[in-house]
């Protein structure tokens, strides 16, 4: 099994995951990235992604990339800044893994709306603390 298809097992075992419609697309070591189609359901009333789901987006990005070079990974912190509306067809998390030590790594992630010409545009940039979990 790849880094990849063990990461997609584990997020189809994420009951709130399943729920939202997230995808892992890219997993090795050091980076990962989540995506998330937009519809109706993750919008708030203004017509764009909800913060919740791009923080949702962003703290899995972060716990998956701190997750390839740590092992059974939690969010031990995060800090997002939402830097504008997630508008488009879909949300993209980036993260990678700065500094990892035996316990913990230092992630930043940054999340994209994806327009419909295919244009990224980014919303929101996150850092978190990701924790191995004894």
């Amino acid at each position: 099994m790849t880094p990849l298809e063990f990461g997609q097992k584990i997020l189809a075992e994420q009951p709130f995951s399943v729920l939202l419609g997230a995808e892992l697309t890219e997993l090795e070591i050091g980076r990962a990235e989540l995506r998330l189609l937009l519809k109706d359901k993750h919008k708030q009333q203004h017509g764009f992604a909800h913060g919740g789901a791009v923080a949702y987006l962003a703290d899995n990005a972060l716990t998956y990339a701190g997750g390839s070079v740590l092992s059974n990974p939690i969010t031990l912190e995060m800090k997002i800044n939402y830097i504008r509306p997630g508008i488009g067809t879909a949300l993209i998390a980036r993260a990678e893994a700065v500094s990892s030590g035996k316990r913990q790594a230092v992630c930043e992630c940054k999340a994209y709306a994806l327009q419909e010409d295919g244009e990224e545009k980014l919303c929101a940039a996150a850092l978190g603390t990701i924790m191995a979990r004894d």
